[in-house]
This record gives structure tokens, C-alpha cells and sequence, in this order.
């Protein structure tokens, strides 16, 4: 039987996924009202249509220093808040709930991926600046949240409902309240960029290494891509990890898995405590086996664009299916029957499927 859980995708998300999936099991209400809000929605113009009752959550992992101990910059030797002012869309996810509530796919967005930013004002606010072509990060910085719901419902042409983001100090202090996170490298990694030295094998990662984990992308020559896989094996670990623990089910877990994300989460404002708690409670038997998590089909992920450099260019024909599909809250698998021979019993098909696998490298693997 071929493995079926190849849960996948990134950075700070990982604990987005979490945290959607968790919502509820207790005192939803105090946690709601400290959660911080922020307006994304309301200056967006001309937002796709819904066509589904499906939720389509988008998570951020912002590289924001805010809330990091001095020691964990130092440890992390990323520079403080005022020397990288602002914050960037260091990683992006699209959670996609089924309207039954039982099934979920994550959807990982590259963050060079070649957009059109949409029209806005400059950073200083005196100048307007007309739509051109950019990366999808850049939308963020520019823009912030607004901004990058904005380029990405105009690429997609799918409706956002919600928006989660995490920064730095949100990621590490929920993976020590989960009690760290095994992962395992099938090769040895030394990144001068991240500071991410570690052996090859499996390792149990506490918030800062992890976090170092699912930034490092200089050390094999791989870049984002290769980047996107370890924090898509990252997240089906986290996932792991909080089932298995029962920290989903266990208040006083919840207690500390909440109280570290409370104080660094950031969620938009149309979101509110019964919507939380509705939401929890139809995603409650939603397993990580029901959990399916993937890459945007890409054309070439080392592309370039005239005036904006290296980009990540997307195939236009199997994203433009991957998203229709999404928007109409469709199972990404078909069944066809084999051409060679029309007596054959139908197939499941997914063209879909990621050419790279993320499931734990150092996991035995099943017989089909």
C-alpha cells in the first residue's frame, strides 16, 4: 500500500496548521480575545467570488525579530529589530478546509514566486506606484498583508477568508512548548548563512535550531526548492508530534501551546470566538492522514523576469487546474481507465503529486 501521508510544507507555518487545526478543545474564548488583530481585508478591491463554502486560510511566516530575547538573536546571529526593520513574508501557505470539515490541503507558495503587484503607495506614502511584475515577497514588503492577499486572490483567482501570521519568536516558542521537534537530514549541513550546523541523522530540535532548520537554504545549491522540502518534512513531524503527544486534546498542553503563540500570532479581524470554536469542533477528527500537503506546479523554479531578476515561474496550465479545483472545493485525484486496456479496472490518478517527496527521510519505508 503506498504511503499516503506525505504531509508537507514551511517555516513559521508549520505552527499555523497547528493552531487552525487546534482551535478549540479549550478556553477559545480567552484565547481569541488576546490574540492580535489586524485589518487585511478592508482596502482590497474586486476579491474573487466564493464558490464553495469551503474556508481558505492563508499563513505567514514573517521574518519579524519582534519578541525575540536578545539572546535568541544572538543564538540566531539574524540581527535585531532595528537592524531589519519591518518584517517579509519569509514563507506562505494556503490552508484550504473542505466545506465538510474533513479533509484539508496545504498548498506551499514560493516566496520568489513571479506575480503582478498590484497598484499601492509608496512605503514613505507620497508616491503612487502602478501595478508591475514582482515576486510574491515583495507584495508583502511593500504592502504588507493587504497587499499580498491582494497579488495573490489576482494570481489565484481564489478567495481568501482568513489570514494567520507567525513571526520568529512566535515559531520557536510554540516548538519548545511542543517539546521540540525530530527531524532527520540524510545529509550533513553546514549553512554559514543560517548558521545551521548539523550531522547527518536524525535530531531533536528545539525552537532556535529549528527555526535555523527550516530557513537554511544555502548550503546544498537547492536554494527555496530544496528549502520548501525540509520545512514540508518539518510540519508532517510538528503534526506528528501534537497528535501523538496529545497536546491537542490535553488542556494543560493547550495551555502552554497557546500562551507561547498568544503574545507573537497575529490574525485578521473578521475572525471571531465562534468562529473559532465552529470550526474546531467540525475539524475535530480531521487526522493528519486527512491532511494532504503540496508545491504550486511550477514551469521552472529557477526562472528569471526582465527588471525583477530570479523568479519562480508557475505551469500555467496545471496551476490554473490546481486552483479551480480548490476553489470549487474538489478532490485533486481522478480515476481514469488505463488507454492500453479498456477492460482495465480504473486508476487513481494525481498529477498534482510533487516530484519530491516529503515525508521523514529516515522513516522506513512501506511496500506497495
Amino acid at each position: 500500500m503506498k504511503s499516503s501521508r506525505a504531509i508537507r510544507i514551511i517555516t513559521s507555518l508549520s505552527v499555523g496548521v497547528v493552531a487552525i487545526a487546534s482551535l478549540s478543545w479549550l478556553g477559545l474564548g480567552q484565547v481569541s480575545g488576546q490574540i492580535s488583530r489586524i485589518d487585511v481585508f478592508g482596502a482590497i478591491k474586486d476579491r474573487p467570488t466564493k464558490t464553495s463554502d469551503a474556508l481558505n486560510y492563508l499563513v505567514v511566516g514573517s521574518d519579524s525579530r519582534e519578541g525575540l530575547t536578545k539572546a535568541e538573536i544572538k543564538a540566531l546571529r539574524v540581527g535585531s529589530t532595528a537592524v531589519a526593520a519591518g518584517g517579509r513574508s519569509d514563507t506562505m501557505l494556503i490552508v484550504h478546509i473542505s466545506k465538510a470539515r474533513d479533509a484539508a490541503y496545504i498548498i506551499s507558495i514560493p516566496r520568489d514566486t513571479l506575480v503582478t503587484v498590484p497598484a499601492h503607495k509608496s512605503q514613505d506614502g507620497t508616491r503612487d506606484i502602478p501595478a508591475r511584475p514582482g515576486k510574491i515577497n515583495a507584495a508583502y514588503a511593500f504592502g504588507g498583508a493587504p497587499l499580498l492577499i491582494e497579488a495573490l486572490e489576482d494570481k489565484t483567482k481564489l478567495k481568501i477568508d482568513h489570514y494567520v501570521e507567525i513571526s520568529f519568536a512566535g515559531f520557536t516558542g510554540i516548538v519548545d512548548a511542543l517539546g521540540g521537534i525530530e527531524v532527520c537530514s540524510k545529509v550533513n549541513i553546514n549553512d554559514p548563512k543560517s548558521h545551521l550546523v548539523m550531522s547527518a541523522g536524525v535530531h531533536q530540535l528545539g525552537g532556535i535550531e529549528a527555526l535555523k532548520y527550516v530557513r537554511t537554504r544555502d548550503f546544498d545549491g537547492r536554494g527555496d526548492i530544496g528549502r520548501m522540502e525540509r520545512q514540508q518534512q518539518f510540519i508532517s513531524s510538528v503534526l506528528r508530534k501534537a497528535t501523538s503527544s496529545g497536546v491537542l486534546l490535553n488542556p494543560i498542553k493547550m495551555t502552554n501551546f497557546y500562551n507561547a503563540a498568544i503574545s507573537t500570532v497575529k490574525m485578521d479581524s473578521t475572525v471571531n470566538k465562534n468562529d473559532l470554536l465552529t470550526l474546531a469542533r467540525q475539524m475535530r477528527n480531521l487526522s493528519s492522514g486527512k491532511v494532504r500537503t503540496l508545491t504550486v506546479p511550477l514551469s521552472n523554479p529557477n526562472g528569471s523576469f526582465p527588471g525583477v531578476g530570479s523568479v519562480v515561474i508557475w505551469d500555467e496550465t496545471l496551476s490554473q487546474e490546481l486552483w479551480t479545483k480548490i476553489r470549487n472545493d474538489e478532490p485533486l485525484t481522478e480515476m481514469v481507465k488505463p488507454t492500453a486496456s479498456p477492460s482495465a479496472k480504473p486508476v487513481e490518478i494525481d498529477k498534482f503529486k510533487s516530484k519530491t517527496a516529503a515525508e521523514n527521510p529516515c522513516a522506513p519505508k512501506t511496500k506497495e
